[in-house]
């Protein structure tokens, strides 16, 4: 068998390993497949790579550019996935294992691609938050921005997701406009070179903006700077040896961690056996038991059922984990593949064996099980093992020992507060989840639990069917938890992207924030155009471009007719005396929505042309109210644009409604689709 030399890119060179180059084996046969690490790596020019090279470019792009460069990407690596797949069974993952990792590594960039285009402007500065008004009359504002670090970013991934735990770090670090070297788990590399050269050879990425060591960092860390971010996956001692460095200290260098955690599932008392909840519950602790055989850092560790539930649900555990068939996960009968080396499985049945000081196994046999495969007797294989603890408030390592591995452990509790109490003995973890359709139980554990873990994962009846599963991150939601579980939030959203940015104070007249930050602030100067910015195209249109609107009168038959016609007759617009009688209203006053349609009467230019659809309205406020005899007149102004395809983009104008005596009588957010051609 060919064994493989797993290569660095560094500098825009792929390098060879050296002699320092340390052995990979199979996780099924135990056999040498690879070889993984270069001593000799310049760390110094990798720097220089991605900090002058790849940095510079990447943030001479808009956060669209990054978006649409990430879509391409993903449209690459699903086209290549089956390369990925082929590979990826020397790991000791199953099929059913590869969709999490590589499928699931894919979409997640998928998700930061379409939140990119979404969520964040066609520019290079992010603008978090409202404006802050720092003065009487608003002529100093206030607005925090977020721009770029000026740096690298450098990702420790863990073994158990090569693909995966690449692609979640990496995805928002480009968003972000920052480079990154990748540095995965050894015994695993060889999947994410893989995965690194198929990127790379699209050509897509630009010069200097990824880069990958395989093996070791040398003395890569203590070079970076306060303008580089380490985002680290791996365990709570790697973790802490690595954060409390001096020169990472000294520098305040962001440190992103993502740490080993006891995670716990607890069965709500509503959820006996014999209900869709205990099946549930039953079939999620078996999934998270035997899913990548146990090696995800969101698995079960820790099951908690109410006392007179235990024996049920230790029963039933038995009863399905038992179909579970383990083996050569390229056999299609196997349900459970191996771990991911021998060295990971002394260290998961040492760490097994802690846990059977304080409790019993009920069920795997290490000793005794059944392997599929002709080459897999020495593949670094165990079975499910469920141990039983009766008395979890007086246990220390149960709560403290992390089998990384398909191993578990039942406890009872007495009732919502004892259980709250026991999941909480984690001291952090990344998930816990709840099986109830009680919510009062659901709202016990959320307060009682929400601050020692990172995700809260609730399901039952209702949800079983569309819920994603208690192991799975979803990159729309924060991934990380308090404590043990590292303190970080990696994904989340635009969250993520956040971990690569800085975020700045600016302070300054409207002018100023206006040209910051690309978008028009209120008090900024106005752009005045003879033709209506309804008749010109999106491109045409300029930021702070305003078009101001005649009066019009609002007489009682406008209300009447309004209310007749809209059903809408509250007595603040049909009696006076009752109107009056309120403290918001002077008397009888006209509908709120009566102004905004009459506005749009004022605005809205009826022709044919590069406005295609209204698409909604924000931050509707109505301040001050209109009576009969009253006028109104409109302001509309283009606050921001937002390309969205390749024929139209979205207009975002700003409006407001003043009386006969220019007092402000409402304000709000108009978006509309505006074609790039005029029609």
């Amino acid at each position: 068998m060919t064994v493989q030399d797993v290569q660095s890119f560094a500098a825009g060179q792929w390098i060879a390993p050296d002699s320092s180059a340390r052995d990979i084996h199979s996780a099924i046969t135990g056999k040498l497949i690879a070889r993984a690490g270069n001593s000799a790596l310049d760390v110094d020019a990798m720097l220089d790579f991605a900090r002058n090279v790849g940095g510079p470019t990447l943030r001479a792009m808009t956060f669209h550019d990054r978006a649409k460069m990430l879509k391409a990407l993903t449209m690459h690596l699903g086209q290549n996935k089956q390369q990925l797949y082929d590979l990826s069974f020397a790991t000791g993952a199953t099929q059913k294992d590869h969709l999490i990792d590589i499928d699931g590594g894919v979409g997640t960039m998928f998700v930061f691609a379409s939140k990119g285009r979404r969520e964040m402007p066609d520019a290079h500065v992010y603008l978090d938050g409202d404006v802050e008004q720092l003065s009487r009359s608003g002529s100093f504002l206030g607005q925090h921005i977020c721009t770029p670090l000026q740096g690298v970013a450098v990702h420790i991934n863990a073994f158990n997701f090569p693909v995966w735990g690449m692609l979640e770090k990496l995805a928002p670090t480009l968003l972000a406009g920052v480079p990154a070297i990748v540095k995965p788990a050894t015994s695993t590399c060889y999947v994410t070179e893989l995965c690194v050269r198929i990127m790379l050879d699209s050509g897509i990425l630009p010069d200097g903006a990824l880069q990958l060591v395989s093996g070791g960092l040398g003395d890569m860390l203590d070079n970076l700077t306060a303008q580089d971010v380490v985002g680290f996956t791996g365990s709570a001692q790697t973790a802490l040896a690595l954060r409390s460095a001096p020169h990472i200290l000294e520098n305040s260098i962001r440190f992103v961690a993502e740490q080993d955690s006891l995670n716990a599932s607890v069965l709500g008392p509503d959820a006996v056996a014999g209900t869709p909840e205990f099946d549930l519950f039953i079939k999620e602790v078996t999934r998270e038991m035997t899913t990548k055989a146990g090696q995800k850092c969101t698995a079960i560790r820790r099951i908690f059922a109410r006392r007179g539930s235990v024996p049920d649900v230790i029963e039933a555990l038995k009863a399905s984990l038992g179909k579970t068939t383990i083996g050569d996960p390229r056999d299609e009968k196997t349900r459970m593949g191996a771990l991911v080396s021998s060295g990971q499985k002394q260290d998961v049945l040492e760490k097994a064996a802690m846990i059977g000081q304080e409790a019993e196994r009920v069920f795997g046999n290490p000793d005794d099980f059944e392997v599929i495969g002709d080459d897999a007797q020495n593949g670094a294989f165990v079975p499910p093992m469920l141990f039983h603890c009766d008395a979890p408030d007086s246990a220390e390592r149960i709560h403290d020992v992390e089998a990384f591995g398909p191993v578990s452990t039942v406890m009872p509790y007495e009732d919502v507060d004892h259980a709250v109490k026991l999941v909480n003995l984690g001291q952090g973890s990344l998930v816990a989840s709840v099986i109830t359709r009680d919510g009062d139980v659901a709202r016990q554990m959320a307060l009682g639990a929400g601050a020692f873990h990172g995700r809260l994962y609730f399901n039952n009846r209702d949800s079983m069917k569309e819920s994603t599963g208690h192991g799975s991150p979803l990159p729309h939601m924060v991934h990380g938890g308090p404590g043990r579980a590292g303190g970080g939030e990696e994904l989340g959203g635009v969250r993520g992207v956040m971990h690569y940015m800085q975020r700045t104070a600016i302070q300054g007249s409207p002018n100023i924030l206006s040209a910051i930050g690309g978008k028009w602030v209120p008090g900024a100067q106005e752009i005045n155009h003879d033709d209506h910015p309804f008749t010109r195209s999106f491109h045409q249109l300029n930021i702070g471009e305003t078009f101001k609107t005649k009066s019009r009168s609002i007489s009682v038959a406008d209300i009447e007719k309004f209310a007749e016609f809209t059903g809408d007759t509250f007595y603040a617009h049909m009696d006076d005396a009752a109107a009056k009688r309120n403290p918001f209203f002077p008397g009888r006053v006209a509908h709120g929505y009566l102004l905004l349609s009459f506005a749009a009467g004022l605005f809205v230019q009826p022709d044919e042309g590069p406005v295609l659809a209204n698409t909604g309205l924000d931050n509707l406020r109505f301040m001050k109210p209109v009576e009969a005899g009253d006028a109104i007149k409109v302001r509309l102004s283009v606050k921001h644009k937002t390309p969205r395809n390749e024929e139209y983009g979205e207009v975002r104008w700003h409006v407001t409604l003043t009386n006969q005596d220019d007092e402000l009588v409402a304000e709000y957010d108009l978006l509309t689709m505006n074609s790039y051609k005029t029609r």
